[in-house]
């Protein structure tokens, strides 16, 4: 088995009770390894980048003034992409690290790089990233000579960082190790616990940001490891908590992920957080509604360590939108999505899609881990209600045939803490929809899922597209151009991320995509277009024209 890095200076004692089970490369993993080269005269690699001209076609619609008929114009716009390949040595840090999700993605990642089976009454089980869209499914990337397809693991597709070689750590406002933590959590099969217990008892998380108007009461007596003072200077804490991380562990970058508690929703108000200086003044004055995690953004922004909001609550405020834009550092956000509402932007966009018109859709569900725990507090459950109720505001919105202007789905949401059920996760859905002729058809689902366990791949997937984008610049070319246009980062806020997310953050003035087909598209498209591919389609015409 791999060692454990475990700091042995005094300097880095503190840091170190943040280091985790991934420090050192496993053997057989593969960060920054494709599956294949692009021979293409639009493509280059040299110099440890890999430089590609793309075309982006798209089509812009307007509206004959005097008649009102449509017009569609195709149009090209030229991009080139410079993506490094040196992925080089990165970590995670995870707030609320102690929890179901961070310590279940702890111990899996432990496992799969150390190759730790275990026992299961139906015999051994191998560790795998089942679940993960990264790790564990394919793309296309094209047809060979006899036109069949040609498939190849979605993380080969660019280089890209592998869990197996990062090294995590994080904060939490309990003070139990990881080990104990992970027990805690009753998610793991009890025989990997045990063999994987010893490492991850030798982890602690760094104390954390506590502020009890933001979750519920009933968090209070697990709140023995939070850090004193005022705002300010938690904030100060936070940035040398990254600094002393990435520091100690000699890692080329950092990425920071939000998977503690459901916070209530902050008030946005104006001159508190609407700008980045107001929120920065904010912060300095102590004002109340700097919530724990937009104190997280701030300083992962301020250090340039991407954050990523895992939990519904409305971290990413305007100013602190403003100030990621500001320092060119990236956010990404809200919510994991997981399960219920996945299945939701699934089928919601089939129903409209397909013509059908869905009228009501009213979902349940109950757990009883500590999520649920915290949700049965209304002002928390609210911050998931509206993360949840978003979900198909643009497939509807994209069918005026079906939906008037104002028109919307009834939806209705409904979650139930129930201790004895544990991270097993019940989840009951109904879909009523109008179809021919005023016709009524109604869909039920019941499904049962391990709620950590859908989660955690979902972290994964989040910490390796959130890694790739830093590695990710772009041109736009043009014949008028004077000079040489500069190589600039996308936007601060990952759109990009939204597969993986239940509400999605967009940049200001953009539109928001639910629908989880053209999440998967997207991501996989602009993935393939930084190595010069054309966008994946289903026309098939090589099959359906002769030739």
């Amino acid at each position: 088995m791999s060692p454990i890095n475990i700091a042995t200076s005094a300097a880095a004692n503190r840091a170190a009770t943040a280091t985790a089970a991934a420090a050192a490369a496993a053997p057989g993993s593969a960060s920054g390894a494709t599956a294949f080269k692009v021979d293409s005269p639009y493509v280059r690699y040299a110099d440890g980048a890999i430089e590609s001209d793309y075309m982006y076609d798209t089509t812009i619609v307007s509206r004959d003034a005097e008649t009102g008929q449509l017009k569609a114009k195709p149009t090209k716009v030229h991009y080139q992409f410079q993506t490094k390949t040196n992925v080089g040595r990165v970590g995670l840090m995870l707030v609320g690290w102690g929890g179901n999700n961070g310590s279940t993605v702890t111990a899996a990642i432990l496992a799969n790089k150390q190759g730790i089976s275990w026992e299961t009454r139906k015999g051994t089980q191998e560790p795998n990233y089942f679940g993960s869209v990264m790790m564990a499914s394919t793309v296309k990337l094209g047809v060979d000579e006899n036109l069949r397809d040609v498939y190849v693991p979605f993380n080969e597709v660019v280089p890209m960082a592998h869990p197996n070689d990062v090294v995590i750590g994080g904060w939490d406002i309990n003070s139990l190790n990881i080990g104990e933590a992970m027990r805690r959590a009753q998610v793991l099969p009890v025989d990997l616990q045990r063999r994987v217990y010893d490492e991850l008892k030798t982890l602690k998380p760094l104390p954390s940001v506590y502020y009890p108007d933001f979750i519920a009461a009933n968090q209070e007596e697990r709140a023995n490891n939070v850090l004193r003072g005022t705002k300010q200077e938690h904030l100060e804490q936070l940035r040398r908590d990254i600094r002393e991380f990435k520091q100690t562990n000699g890692l080329n970058r950092v990425i920071v992920m939000w998977t503690a508690n459901t916070e209530r929703y902050a008030d946005i108000i104006a001159g508190v957080n609407d700008t980045a200086d107001n929120l920065l003044q904010a912060i300095a004055n102590g004002h109340a509604e700097v919530s724990p995690s937009t104190l997280f953004a701030v300083a992962s922004i301020l250090e340039g360590a991407p954050f990523v909001n895992g939990s519904p609550q409305n971290t990413l405020v305007p100013g602190a939108i403003e100030l990621a834009e500001r320092e060119r550092s990236f956010v990404g956000g809200d919510d994991f999505k997981s399960g219920q509402t996945k299945i939701k932007s699934v089928l919601a966009e089939f129903l409209v899609n397909a013509g059908i018109k869905p009228l009501a859709i009213t979902s349940y569900n109950h757990l009883g881990n500590n999520d649920g725990r915290n949700l049965s507090a209304p002002a928390q459950f609210r911050s998931k209600e509206i993360s949840k109720s978003s979900v198909v505001d643009d497939m509807v919105g994209a069918n005026s045939i079906l939906y008037k202007k104002g028109e919307h789905p009834d939806h209705t949401i409904v979650i139930k803490y129930v201790p004895s059920v544990g991270d097993s996760k019940r989840a009951l859905d109904e879909y009523v929809s109008e179809i021919f002729m005023g016709g009524l058809n109604t869909i039920s689902i019941y499904n049962t899922c391990e709620d950590s366990l859908l989660a955690s791949p979902l972290i994964i997937d989040l910490f390796m597209m959130t890694e790739l984008m830093t590695r990710v610049t772009y041109r736009v070319k043009s014949d008028a151009d004077a000079a040489e246009p500069q190589w600039q980062p996308f936007h601060s806020v990952l759109s990009i991320l939204s597969y993986m997310l239940k509400a999605p953050v967009v940049a200001p003035n953009t539109p928001v995509v639910n629908a989880l087909a053209k999440q998967r598209m997207a991501m996989e498209n602009i993935m393939r277009a930084f190595v010069g591919l054309p966008p994946n389609n289903e026309m098939l015409l090589e099959h359906k024209a002769f030739h």
